[in-house]
Formats: structure tokens, sequence, C-alpha cells
């Protein structure tokens, strides 16, 4: 196994030998998901999220739960239309930064937006670097016209927006390593 399915399946190999593994998330981790998420969105590294939408939308939520079925990271992909996702709440614990464990998640995201028929996924991000990494590339928010009419207005952010929009053809063969997690604690790059 080489490239991309080899680099998901040593990360998911080491996660497993210190007792990790990569599951759907339970309606019984929404309090922790709810504290991870929230946790970054307070020091604005990402939008906050309710309880109410992490119930509404369980279902797009991977997670990566500890040896004590704790939630370590999440990560959503959000079906916007038959031909656009959103990969969103991309959290990883503190803990387990610089392991690689949020290209993991997002690329998790982008096989499963496979499995579905989607052709292109998207971010709005603080981290542009993280994602330019995975191959995703800046986009006009605009582009995403269901993305914006649907959500971001109603987002107290919306005239004032600061996230920066990013897009990645599903079907694009994946090149190079997968990286390591250490440009989420980048400060943005614009």
């Amino acid at each position: 196994m080489t490239g991309i399915a080899g680099d998901l399946a040593a990360r998911e190999a080491a996660l497993a030998q210190r007792g990790y593994r990569l599951r759907p998330a339970r309606l019984r981790d929404v309090p922790q998901m709810l504290t991870l998420i929230n946790g970054f969105a307070s020091q604005g590294e990402m939008l906050p999220r309710s309880a109410s939408e992490l119930y509404e939308h369980i279902r797009d939520f991977l997670v990566i739960a500890d040896p004590d079925d704790g939630v370590a990271a999440t990560a959503a992909l959000h079906v916007l239309w038959d031909d656009l996702a959103e990969i969103r709440s991309v959290a990883v614990s503190e803990t387990l930064h610089g392991q690689g464990i949020g290209a993991y998640l997002v690329e998790k995201c982008v096989e499963d937006a496979e499995r579905l028929g989607l052709p292109t996924v998207f971010v709005l991000t603080h981290k542009p670097g993280f994602y330019e990494k995975l191959q995703f590339e800046r986009a006009d928010v605009l582009s995403f016209p269901r993305k914006v009419w649907s959500e971001c207005i109603r987002c107290p952010k919306f005239s004032n927006c600061d996230e920066i929009a990013m897009s990645r053809p599903v079907a694009r063969a994946f090149t190079g390593r997968l990286p390591s997690d250490d440009d989420l604690l980048d400060p943005i790059r614009r």
C-alpha cells in the first residue's frame, strides 16, 4: 500500500496501538464534542457550534475515540447538495496535536464524499496552510451560494467573515505525503 492509502492505514494503525479508534459520532458524544469544538472557538480558531446543531447533524460526524471511549478529535462532512459538501468542525485535542490526526480526519471525510459521489468538498477556515498541504485551493466563498444563502447568512460574522474558503475536487488523486497537524498551530497566512 502506497501514497495516501498507505499513510491513512499507518495513521490508523498508530492510533490503534495506543487504544484510539475512528468511529461515527454517537449522541452521548455531543457534550464532549461541544467542549472540544467550542474550546477552539473561544480562542478564535473556528466557529462555535450549539448542542442542537451537533444533535441535528450527528450523522455528519466522525470522532477519534480515546482508550476510554471519550472524544479526542472530531470532524464532519456536511452535504449541502448533490454536488457539494463542507468539511467542518475539525478539532483535535491538544494532547494529540502534531500527530496527523486532523489530516487523517479530513482525508476520511474526503473518502466519504467520494463514496457518496460528491465531486467537490470545501472548507471555511482560519488555517489555510493546513488545508493547502491537503491540496485544497483558495476559492471565493460566493462560488458556494448554497452555503452562503442557507447557513452563512444566519452567522453573526456574516457581514465581517474572516474565514478563508478553500475547495478540492474529490476525484483529484492526492499526491505527496499526508502532513502532520503542526500547521493547525500556525497563524493565519493570507
